[in-house]
């Protein structure tokens, strides 16, 4: 957005200083792109530091252990505040906003304020792998099982490398009686994570019409909100910011 208008700027004005020096439209047209590429990354590293710098302030608020559930809930506000700041930068730099809102909308989802988390995850850009999962489950608490699907795949497409996802989605059709289905998602997990033990553990209960236990994903597991965590850790789930 801006940074890209202000880059091109750049580019265009070190082209025509060169030249204005004498030399033809082309000889500038090298070092004007240059010019043109080290200010965008500039000026989006720019903006990048200073989104990171509010969302590390909005960990370190989720991160805290409260006393008692209304500072809990004060800490939750006040992160979301802090991350609602970045959304000033959006128009200048491409894809800050949906970041944001996939964060806010994680963090609405684990403080079970569902309709607004519904607001900021629909928001939620495609790359963040957790927000399209905590949508995905969301969908599946609503009966929406089409749109469970669609997201949870959305969700292993970029977040292929992380075993949660693809249990969470198994996890979820196996309640549905999608054994089938199930299997499936887990065999595609396995194969894009061969190493994995946990997954190919997943895929050894299916497969002998065992349930699928998530102990082995926890304590990510306990973000969906699906099973009843432990009692000593029920009131300390929290989001976990996924970085790119």
């Amino acid at each position: 957005m801006l940074n890209l208008v202000i880059a091109l700027a750049v580019g265009v004005v070190v082209t025509l200083l060169i030249k204005l020096t004498g030399f033809s439209i082309w000889a500038g047209v090298v070092p004007g792109t240059l010019a043109f590429i080290g200010s965008y990354i500039f000026l989006a590293r720019r903006i990048a530091l200073k989104v990171q710098a509010l969302s590390k302030a909005a960990e370190k608020e989720l991160s805290a252990q409260p006393a008692n559930q209304r500072e809990r809930q004060q800490r939750v506000e006040k992160a979301i505040k802090l991350l609602e700041e970045g959304l000033v930068y959006d128009r200048w730099q491409f894809l800050i906003a949906s970041e944001i809102h996939a964060q806010i909308g994680m963090i609405r989802y684990v403080a079970k304020d569902f309709p607004q988390a519904e607001v900021h995850l629909a928001k939620a850009s495609a790359r963040n792998f957790m927000a399209k999962a905590l949508h995905a489950a969301l969908y599946y608490q609503r009966k929406e099982y089409d749109r469970m699907e669609k997201s949870f795949e959305a969700a292993v497409k970029t977040g292929k490398k992380e075993p949660v996802v693809w249990a969470a989605y198994a996890w979820c059709l196996s309640q549905l009686k999608e054994r089938e289905k199930a299997m499936k998602v887990m065999a595609r997990a396995v194969e894009a994570n061969p190493s994995d033990e946990k997954l190919k553990a997943g895929l050894t209960a299916l497969q002998n019409d065992k349930k699928l236990r998530m102990k082995a994903f926890e304590p990510l597991w306990w973000q969906f909100g699906l099973e009843q965590p432990p009692a000593q850790i029920a009131g300390g789930r929290r989001v976990q910011f996924q970085r790119r």
